[in-house]
């Protein structure tokens, strides 16, 4: 059985945490759509809060 590939929009998030965690700008989303762009920022806002808190340590 072929793996299915995971959602765009779920991807998106996931590597707009990922930058937001590792500390890079928002102004590096690689994402031209407004609805993926959206879901990066997403993911980025929430691992900048994570990291304010201190849960994510670089």
């Amino acid at each position: 059985m072929k793996r299915q590939k995971r959602d765009k929009l779920t991807r998106a998030h996931a590597k707009g945490y990922q930058a937001g965690i590792s500390g890079r700008s928002k102004e590096n989303c690689p994402f031209q759509s407004f609805d993926t762009r959206s879901h990066w920022l997403g993911g980025w806002r929430e691992a900048v809060e994570d990291r304010s808190v201190g849960l994510a340590v670089r």
